[in-house]
């Protein structure tokens, strides 16, 4: 498997697995799908959004980790100083929380359907969180 199908609200995203640079989280991921979970708006990052996961654990490492993703990366925070979460830019982000500046695994570029990420995000800036699936991209 090397893509994703991501779903978010109205828009249905094709993802690539980056599995040369973040192996372990791809495959943790992977092992999981379906992943649902919702998506709101990041309240200190900029231009993304995110899925709270609370204490969820994915049980790896950081690897490929970054705070500054670019528009289409797709981020997992494996926890520790704040809570676990998945991000996803749509414009300019530093990724950050209450507690300053964090760093999260980039194991998802969005390769197509990118024409709907600002969209994605104004719409759950501007009218609230929406479903998210991860799946497997037939």
């Amino acid at each position: 498997m090397d893509y994703l199908k991501i779903t978010a609200g109205p828009y249905t995203f094709k993802a690539r697995l980056e599995k040369e640079k973040a192996p372990r989280t791809c495959e943790a991921f992977c092992e999981r799908l379906p992943f649902k979970s919702k998506f709101v708006h990041v309240r200190w990052s900029g231009e993304a959004v995110w899925a709270p996961l609370g204490d969820y654990q994915l049980g790896v490492g950081y690897e490929n980790h970054t705070c500054y993703p670019s528009r289409g990366d797709v981020l997992f925070y494996v926890g520790g100083i704040s809570e676990t979460e998945i991000i996803m830019a749509y414009g300019s982000c530093a990724f950050a929380s209450k507690v300053g500046m964090l760093a999260g695994n980039h194991f998802l570029t969005i390769v197509e359907g990118q024409e709907h990420l600002e969209e994605l995000g104004k719409g759950c800036l501007w009218n609230g969180a929406c479903d998210v699936v991860f799946d497997r991209y037939e």
